[in-house]
């Protein structure tokens, strides 16, 4: 069973059809949406500040999100998938954003919609990644830009996988 730890007063809070994964560990002030699934040893540490994650989010195995303390949150906003061993650190996620394996994205960094952040990119303190468009490299860069529709289509169909996925586990 996951670890929900309440801290400071702080219960982790899930909306309907959420998949935990059994070592996953849900820590403080977290609130998800519907439709979210935490996978194998990620941590969402909601002990310094608050997590916000809205409907149909993946953090995928390993990944870590924390805040700092009276500084920054992190607001995710729907149908975002985190990938496996990614760190968000006081970030700000828009809507229909695809987080690559092994990223990390920084303390008041935001991240536009419909954007792709690619495999292992740093997103350093206070980028703003603009929306419909794909960052790389360390540190990141914007790469192109990219139509709506061409991030939707894939943005959906993973975080639609994520949803059937977990459907396998309860």
């Amino acid at each position: 069973m996951a670890l929900i730890k309440e801290v400071r007063g702080f219960t982790p809070k899930m909306g309907n059809n959420v998949f935990l994964a059994d070592n996953a560990t849900i820590i403080g002030d977290v609130v998800m949406g519907d439709d979210c699934s935490i996978w194998f040893s990620a941590v969402l540490r909601g002990d310094v500040n608050s997590i916000r994650i809205g409907n149909k989010v993946n953090i995928q195995d390993g990944s870590v999100l924390h805040t700092l303390y009276q500084k920054s949150t992190i607001e995710i906003g729907d149908n975002v998938s985190v990938g496996h061993n990614v760190t968000i650190h006081g970030a700000k996620i828009h809507n229909n954003v695809l987080v690559g394996i092994g990223a990390t994205i920084l303390d008041q960094a935001v991240i536009g919609e419909n954007s792709i952040i690619a495999a292992n990119s740093l997103i350093l303190t206070g980028t703003v990644v603009e929306p419909n468009s794909i960052y790389a490299g360390v540190p990141a860069k914007k790469v192109k830009d990219i139509e709506p529709e061409q991030t939707k289509e894939m943005i959906n169909k993973i975080a639609n996988n994520y949803v059937m996925y977990s459907s396998w586990y309860k």
